[in-house]
């Protein structure tokens, strides 16, 4: 038996009426769009129905900033079609002037043309995100700019925070991908802000799991060099790191060169070291928010285990990966046991925790700051380089260059305001 056995009858067709735009400015105060929407509901004297096409609201600064735009319902009865459009106008207007007069704000009334399917933008909206301490106003000047130039329109702003960065969020449609990260990375360098780009869409709220390089990204400083100034062989191991981090070196040989250099320290130099070390700024905001948002969070590092376990328990991660220093009779050998966590061990890394943890590589972030870093940070569905070498900032999906790891949560997305509910 059919489920809908009854004949449907396709609804006539009525053209589209006139359509207006009602913009509220004024000091925000409880009820006005209540008040608002309460008189286009009850209408008055004169005044067509509508209907509610769009509507969007911002307060800055205690500022409201309204807009709805409005439709000509159609009229019932025999003749159908709309009100007549210098009616409508005329008769929001008077509606308007009595919300005006009665919440104190402004209520001005204009009219929208219809823009149809065929007026949205071609391509995939995007989030910019701009960061600094503080944002210059060349920045904001210099990105709308360059979004205008590539077709592109700033489509909504809002911010996302004003502690310990200050950070703005532009959804920008109409301009390609590729095309709208390097102009936008023009304008980054040019003015000191971080600019950021993301696709508009689920996917950018629906990561679940980051992983953190540790050396100068998760704490402050490179461990080895540490370790190198007390076997007093500093300035040739921060030679060796400098080449490899720059990429210009293999980081496997590398590695294997600077560990030679620590035969013969004693292992309890591996504690002291340990004891040392200082998180980079906002880490711990960054891993205890994304904690309490269901992120699965670690740490891959090029460094070792002896130091990075310890630190991974302490900040309560659910994984890490590093090398392992050899011991013999108390002291180390110059040596390393078992697999190499280079370049390429970091992105297999990345992809094993993900696998073990059922999370698609797509829902992935990877920080990190050195050539080293390049694979995992492409591998994961957002790398971030972070204050990172210009061949690290060049390849990666976006660069942070603020000296606060937590600003990474803003890349992501969230605001102050829920960063301090997670906390």
């Amino acid at each position: 038996m059919p489920l809908d056995p009854a004949p449907r009858t396709a609804p006539a067709t009525v053209a589209p009426g006139p359509r207006a735009i009602l913009t509220v400015t004024g000091a925000d105060r409880p009820g006005v769009t209540a008040r608002l929407f309460a008189a286009l509901a009850e209408g008055a004297d004169g005044v067509p129905r509508v209907e509610v096409v769009d509507v969007e609201q911002v307060v800055v600064h205690g500022q409201l900033v309204l807009g709805v735009v409005l439709g000509s319902a159609p009229v019932e009865g025999p003749a159908g079609g709309h009100t007549e459009e210098a009616a409508f106008l005329a008769g929001l207007g008077r509606l308007a002037a009595g919300v005006a007069a009665a919440t104190g704000v402004r209520v001005d009334v204009e009219s929208a043309p219809d823009r149809g399917a065929g007026a949205t933008r071609a391509g995939r909206p995007h989030h910019v995100i701009l960061l600094g301490r503080p944002v210059p106003p060349g920045a904001v000047a210099g990105a709308a700019t360059a979004i205008a130039g590539l077709g592109g329109n700033i489509d909504a702003i809002r911010r996302l925070s004003d502690y310990p960065v200050t950070s703005f969020e532009l959804t920008v449609s109409g301009a390609e991908a590729t095309a709208l990260r390097t102009a936008l990375g023009a304008v980054a360098a040019r003015t000191g802000a971080d600019i950021a780009v993301e696709q508009v869409g689920l996917a950018r709220r629906s990561k679940r799991l980051i992983v953190l390089d540790v050396d100068s990204t998760l704490v402050r400083g490179e461990v080895i060099d540490e370790l190198a100034a007390r076997a007093g062989r500093a300035a040739e191991v921060a030679r060796i790191t400098a080449a490899a981090m720059n990429g210009e070196l293999d980081f496997a040989e590398s590695l294997r060169a600077r560990v030679g250099t620590l035969a013969g320290l004693p292992v309890e130099v591996l504690d002291e070291v340990r004891e040392h070390l200082e998180l980079t700024p906002g880490a711990r905001t960054l891993i205890r928010t994304l904690q309490r948002l269901g992120f699965r969070c670690g740490i891959v590092s090029g460094g070792f285990t002896q130091v990075t376990d310890p630190l991974a328990a302490s900040l309560g991660l659910d994984f890490a990966a590093a090398n392992t220093l050899e011991v013999a009779d108390g002291r180390l050998t110059g040596g390393l046991v078992g697999e190499i966590v280079d370049r390429a061990g970091k992105a297999r890394a990345l992809v094993r925790f993900a696998a073990e943890h059922g999370i698609p590589l797509e829902q992935t972030v990877a920080v990190g700051d050195g050539a080293n870093d390049l694979d995992m940070l492409n591998a994961a569905g957002l790398g971030i380089a972070f204050n990172a070498k210009p061949v690290v900032r060049e390849q990666a999906h976006t660069a942070l260059n603020q000296p606060y790891l937590d600003a990474v949560l803003q890349v992501l997305g969230f605001t102050r305001d829920e960063v301090m509910d997670a906390l």
